[in-house]
């Protein structure tokens, strides 16, 4: 059987359309523990870069996966924590450009920006996507929870910092939820700072997987319709995505590898199965219900699967 601890996918994005993920970040090892994260709250949280895995071990990886002919649009660092928190960030970034000719992205949430290395180290991207999701100190620590020590100042000053000099396509992206930073005053807030950053896009996303906490929800439509209308953004869930992916030969094991990072529902799980030609779906549906090692929770009347 072929599996894989660092890479996973393809995976659906709706901004970045099949995603080959790479994954140097140990379980839940993030430097924000934000309240609608769909992997959970943060077990871990630190912003001490460490090389937590062997750049060798995860080169020796990406060689078998490029050993035969793949469909994917894009290779992006994400994981399951925040990727620049990973010491060998930049080598990383250049191991797969040299591998392959598809853009690289890195998925931030931007806490660490404000850090000359880390700045540089990310620039060598091709993309790179940061977090914006609050305006007030109140807010980020409300919807964040970062480090003790990190400020919303930092935060914005870093992400500002690296839009002055970065070469690539920069993709803001920021959460909007309901009751908490969906007021027309929190848009003007955030247009007012975008006009000091240089960016390609913006997103205005919502909370449409599992939460890590429960009182996080969705925003009303016309909140969202008025954050496009203040901000000038693309919002996500108009966007469609493909299919799940992944090259491992075992379903069941192809499920729990994409599951670990990117949770899948029910009707995912389901498409991917027949994507594959599986003839009874409803078995390793069946398998993944009764696996105490799956978290499966019931959101927006449909079943979401998490590996815990």
């Amino acid at each position: 059987m072929d599996t894989y601890r660092y890479i996973y996918g393809p995976v659906p994005s709706r901004r970045l359309g099949l995603s080959l993920g790479v994954s140097p970040i140990p379980d839940n090892h993030c430097s924000h523990s934000c309240i609608y994260c769909q992997l959970g709250r943060t077990r871990q949280l630190s912003d001490v870069r460490e090389e937590f895995y062997p750049l060798e071990e995860i080169e020796a990886e990406l060689d078998r996966f490029f050993a035969s002919p793949k469909s994917f649009d894009v290779v992006t660092i994400v994981g399951e924590g925040e990727p620049t928190l990973y010491l060998k960030l930049g080598e990383l970034i250049q191991a797969i450009q040299k591998r392959t000719d598809k853009p690289v992205a890195v998925i931030t949430n931007g806490s660490l920006l404000y850090r000359k290395d880390v700045r540089e180290e990310v620039a060598s991207a091709d993309l790179v996507l940061p977090s914006i999701d609050a305006m007030t100190e109140e807010q980020y620590r409300r919807i964040n929870r970062p480090c003790r020590h990190f400020s919303l100042e930092n935060h914005l000053g870093g992400i500002r910092e690296f839009s002055r000099t970065y070469q690539g396509q920069l993709w803001l992206e920021t959460m909007v939820l309901k009751g908490i930073n969906d007021r027309d005053e929190d848009f003007l807030a955030l247009r007012d700072y975008l006009a000091n950053v240089r960016y390609d896009r913006l997103y205005i996303n919502t909370p449409v997987r599992p939460p890590a906490e429960s009182f996080v929800e969705e925003p009303d439509p016309e909140r969202i319709r008025s954050a496009v209308e203040i901000l000038g953004g693309i919002a996500i869930n108009e966007l469609c995505t493909e299919g799940f992916g992944s090259d491992i030969a075992d379903d069941y094991e192809a499920i729990k590898s994409i599951i670990k990072r990117h949770p899948m529902n029910q009707y995912e799980v389901r498409s991917f199965l027949e994507g594959r030609r599986v003839e009874k779906p409803e078995r390793i549906l069946d398998r993944l219900n009764s696996d105490q090692k799956v978290l499966k929770i019931e959101y927006k009347n449909y079943v979401t699967y998490r590996l815990n």
